[in-house]
């Protein structure tokens, strides 16, 4: 029982560990063929949007905002693939991968 207590210790650091890494690491996603950019971090904070200025027309702020909108998108699609390919491995072994 000790030795079962001391593996989930050990795997909930491991997850505390990789949760703080994913904290700290930033992943960008674009839209617009890279007008729109928009940097988020592994645990899906908004830091950044880089907007080009070819892109800004006042007579169409819709496409602009939609470009946001796309950029901010696949930032946070790119940071959950990140959290899942770093956390997967820790969360599909979970206690039931300790128990079986």
């Amino acid at each position: 029982m000790q030795a079962l207590l001391q593996q989930a210790q050990s795997m909930q650091q491991q997850m505390a560990e990789a949760q703080q890494q994913l904290a700290d690491t930033q992943v960008t996603g674009n839209a617009g063929n890279g007008l729109v950019t928009a940097t988020v971090t592994g645990g899906g904070e908004l830091v950044d949007v880089v907007i080009d200025p070819k892109v800004v027309d006042p007579e169409d702020v819709e496409t602009l905002q939609d470009l946001v909108v796309a950029a901010v998108r696949d930032a946070n699609t790119k940071a959950q693939q990140l959290v899942e390919q770093k956390l997967g491995p820790l969360a599909q072994g979970g206690l039931g991968g300790l128990l079986g």
